[in-house]
C-alpha cells in the first residue's frame, strides 16, 4: 500500500536540503567578503582600531590575532551555525504552514462548514480524509435530525392513539357500573371489548417505554449457550395462535441442532421483532418461511414473506429507529419503528449482522450469529 506521507515526505526533505544549500552559500558569501575577500582588511583595521581605545597599538594587533585570525575556523563554525539556524528559523515557517492549513481544516470540521476542505496538494491525502469525515458527520447530523423528528412525530401520534382506547376503557366501564342487571351476554361481550382496549393501551404505553429505553440503555449481554434450532421452533409455535388468525402459515427448517454463545433473552427479541414484521407486512393466505443453518463458523437463520416489495430507498434504512414503513399509523398495529433497529443493535452487539433483501415481493431477512462469542 502506497504511504499517503510519501509526498509530504519528499517536500519536506527538499525544503531542508534547500535550507542547507541557502545556509552552506550565504555562509560562502561572507566568508568571500568578510573573512578572506575584499572586506577582510578593513575587518581586521576596524578591530584594532576598536582594541586601541583600550590599550597599545601593538597590543590590539596581537588581541586581533588571537581572538580571530588565529582561530577563524572557530568563529567560521560558529557563524555557520547561528546562520544555519536563522536560516531554517525562516524554513520553519513553511512547514507550520502545513499545520496552520490543517487547522483551518479542523477549524470548519469543528464549526459543522460544509464547504469543501482544501489543503495544499502535498497533504491531498489529509483533505480527502477530513472531506469523508465531514461528509460522514453530515450525514449522522442529517439522520440524527431525521431520527428526532421521527420520534416527535411518534410521540404526537401515540399521545393521540392513547386517548382512544382509555376513552373506549372508560365509557365500557362505566356502562358496566351503571347497569349491573345487564345480560351476562351482553356483559361479557363489553367486558372482552374492555380488555382489547386495556391490551392496546397496555401496548402503547409499552412503546414509550421502547423509546426511552432505547435512547438511554445500552445492549449489555448475558451469554449463555443457546438452542437457536429449539428457540426458533418454540417461537414458531408461539405465533400459531397469530398466523390462523390471519390465514397464514409457517414453515420451519433446520440443518439439525444448532447451539451457540449468546444473550437467550435479547436474541429472542430479534426473532421475535423479525417475525413480528413479516407477519405485519405479508399478504394473506402465505407461507413465511423459516431456516437455520450453519455456515462455517456461523449460524444463519432466514426469514422470507411475500407480500409488497420494498423499495431500495426504503429498504436502506429500515433498521434505522423509529422508522416505519407505513407512514400511516394503524390504530391497531402501528408500532414506534424500533423492532429492526433494536433487532440490529442487539445483533451486532453479538458480533454478527443482519440485512434485508426485497425482490418481486419476497421479502429476506437474514441474521448472522458467531457460534462461539
Amino acid at each position: 500500500m502506497d504511504n499517503p506521507f510519501k509526498r509530504l515526505k519528499r517536500r519536506i526533505l527538499l525544503q531542508v536540503l534547500l535550507t542547507a544549500l541557502a545556509a552552506l552559500l550565504v555562509g560562502w558569501v561572507l566568508m568571500v567578503l568578510f573573512v578572506d575577500g575584499v572586506f577582510q582588511d578593513r575587518f581586521a583595521d576596524y578591530m584594532v582600531y576598536i582594541f586601541a581605545h583600550f590599550t597599545s597599538g601593538e597590543r590590539a594587533e596581537m588581541l586581533y590575532r588571537g581572538i580571530f585570525q588565529n582561530n577563524k575556523g572557530l568563529w567560521m563554525a560558529a557563524g555557520y551555525v547561528v546562520l544555519l539556524c536563522a536560516i531554517f528559523y525562516w524554513g520553519m515557517t513553511r512547514f507550520t504552514r502545513y499545520f496552520n492549513e490543517i487547522s483551518r481544516g479542523i477549524d470548519a470540521l469543528a464549526g459543522e462548514k460544509s464547504e469543501y476542505i482544501e489543503l495544499p496538494g502535498e497533504l491531498d491525502f489529509m483533505e480527502k480524509k477530513m472531506n469523508q469525515v465531514r461528509q460522514s458527520l453530515e450525514k449522522r447530523a442529517r439522520d440524527a435530525r431525521e431520527a428526532e423528528q421521527r420520534k416527535n412525530d411518534l410521540v404526537v401520534y401515540l399521545a393521540h392513539d392513547i386517548k382512544t382506547p382509555l376513552t373506549s376503557v372508560i365509557g365500557y366501564l362505566n356502562i358496566l357500573e351503571e347497569a349491573p342487571d345487564m345480560p351476562l351476554e351482553q356483559r361479557a361481550k363489553y367486558t372482552r371489548i374492555t380488555l382489547d382496549k386495556a391490551c392496546r393501551l397496555e401496548q402503547l404505553i409499552n412503546e414509550f417505554f421502547d423509546i426511552t429505553r432505547f435512547n438511554l440503555q445500552t445492549v449489555v449481554l448475558e451469554k449463555e449457550q443457546v438452542h437457536l434450532s429449539y428457540m426458533l421452533m418454540q417461537m414458531v409455535d408461539e405465533f400459531y395462535p397469530i398466523f390462523t388468525a390471519q390465514n397464514k402459515q409457517a414453515e420451519f427448517k433446520t440443518d439439525g441442532s444448532i447451539d451457540l454463545e449468546g444473550d437467550a433473552d435479547k436474541l429472542a427479541r430479534v426473532f421475535n421483532n423479525i417475525l413480528k414484521n413479516a407477519v405485519a407486512y405479508s399478504d394473506p393466505e402465505t407461507v413465511i418461511e423459516i431456516e437455520a443453518r450453519t455456515a462455517q463458523d456461523t449460524a444463519v437463520v432466514t426469514f422470507k414473506n411475500r407480500g409488497r416489495t420494498i423499495p431500495p430507498h426504503k429498504l436502506e434504512s429500515i433498521f434505522e429507529k423509529f422508522y416505519r414503513l407505513d407512514t400511516a399509523r394503524s390504530t391497531t398495529s402501528g408500532g414506534a419503528g424500533l423492532g429492526l433497529a433494536i433487532a440490529r443493535e442487539i445483533v451486532l452487539a453479538h458480533g454478527g449482522g443482519i440485512k434485508a433483501e426485497s425482490v418481486s415481493g419476497l421479502t429476506t431477512f437474514t441474521v448472522t450469529l458467531p457460534l462461539r462469542g
